[in-house]
């Protein structure tokens, strides 16, 4: 008897610690603030803004770090109040997230307002967010890209693909509806796989004419319709580089904002070493080619377009850890060396 009143006492306190865990607690007030809007108007005149203009976040440089302001609901209103602004841009902003001890976060784009006064007023400059990602604190980064996503998600969606008409945004942006047809939107991530390919001591790595000068990334592309995760890094690899996978494992997921919202899933794929020879597909890759792991080590140290050849050309340097596929790289290094 007593071992079954310890079991039930266990499954009992492992419930409730769960339920009033911090992190339970703040995912249910983000859940209640999305789908109650006077609860969520209520909360944006304590919450925190994090300021966009034209989708380019705002950062503040102390030092040599670069910081992501939090402006607080009074001095929003300051700022808007000395811009002669009367419209309630506030009821604009979507909501991202929330402080542990509840303080909600919101953001923000003022692009129709003047840049340069709130740079002044802010002490701070907005800033191209494929800059600003590579230079904001890791903890940072995830909510700037989500913040942009959420905010040209809204901004792209404003009529309805049914009947034309417009839709309203709900007070935390977590949908849009159009009241004409009843239809309800909400914001959604395109699947893209990443891969690192290697045939058991090299890795193969690839670039676009796109990328900046001298870098090199594992190889990414879309989901099909009607494709799995599977066939998707399958035929993605036979496409862009002729190679057939032999086996492949998950490594992990990211959010990334480019060129829109979509959810990064990264992964590993062995081909054979006696059938690796690449065969580009010209139309997609500007360059693609094996990387052995002494190559590899050094690339990792370098800072982006950092080391001149004597030809102009930069040695190879790779994405910043911020990027999925820094990580899928730095494994590959752990399991050559383990």
């Amino acid at each position: 008897m007593a071992a079954v009143y310890q079991a039930v006492y266990r499954r009992a306190s492992s419930l409730f610690c769960r339920l009033h865990s911090t992190y339970v607690r703040k995912i249910r007030y983000l859940n209640e603030l999305k789908e109650d809007d006077s609860l969520c108007r209520q909360a944006q005149t304590s919450g925190t803004f994090y300021l966009f203009h034209n989708l380019s976040p705002l950062l503040q440089q102390v030092g040599k770090k670069y910081l992501v302001p939090q402006v607080s609901a009074a001095e929003m209103k300051r700022i808007l109040e000395k811009l002669k602004e009367t419209e309630q841009w506030t009821e604009k902003s979507v909501l991202i997230g929330c402080s542990d001890e509840h303080v909600p976060h919101f953001a923000l784009d003022l692009g129709d307002l003047e840049k340069s006064v709130i740079e002044s007023e802010l002490k701070g400059s907005f800033t191209d967010l494929r800059k600003a990602l590579f230079v904001v604190d890791e903890k940072d980064s995830p909510l700037l890209a989500s913040a942009q996503s959420l905010l040209r998600w809204h901004d792209s969606h404003q009529y309805c693909s049914k009947t034309g008409q417009p839709t309203q945004k709900n007070i935390s942006g977590s949908k849009r509806v159009c009241h004409a047809s009843g239809i309800i939107y909400y914001p959604q991530m395109s699947p893209v796989v990443i891969i690192l390919v290697s045939d058991g001591s090299r890795c193969l790595l690839a670039r676009q004419p796109s990328f900046p000068q001298g870098m090199y990334t594992a190889l990414s592309g879309f989901c099909d319709v009607g494709e799995n995760v599977e066939e998707t890094i399958r035929r993605e690899v036979a496409e862009e580089v002729g190679l057939e996978v032999e086996s492949l494992w998950y490594s992990a997921s990211q959010h990334w904002p480019f060129p829109s919202s979509c959810l990064m899933i990264a992964c590993h794929a062995l081909v054979r070493a006696q059938q690796a020879e690449i065969s580009m597909n010209s139309l997609e890759l500007e360059e693609a080619r094996w990387f052995g792991l002494e190559e590899i080590v050094e690339g990792l140290k370098r800072e982006p377009r950092s080391s001149k050849q004597d030809d102009g050309s930069l040695l190879p340097w790779f994405p910043p850890k911020q990027a999925i596929a820094h990580q899928l790289i730095h494994e590959w290094v752990k399991q050559q060396t383990s």
